[in-house]
């Protein structure tokens, strides 16, 4: 059985692991107010997806 004779220092492990991470999250426009929202979701501004009305938004008392 192989046996690695020297320790792994942590630069080299923390090298080899840089790749290691969550992909960013995708966001574009809504085409209907402009806000940013993730694609295939109805936009939580307006409510809308794929040009219909598909949820009722609440607006927030400021």
């Amino acid at each position: 059985m192989a046996v690695p004779k020297r320790r792994t220092s942590k630069s080299k492990k923390r090298k080899r692991r840089n790749h290691y991470k969550a992909p960013a999250i995708a966001l574009q426009a809504c085409p209907r107010c402009g806000d940013t929202k993730r694609p295939h979701r109805v936009c939580p501004s307006c409510g809308y997806y794929g040009g219909k009305k598909r949820v009722e938004v609440k607006e927030d008392a400021a």
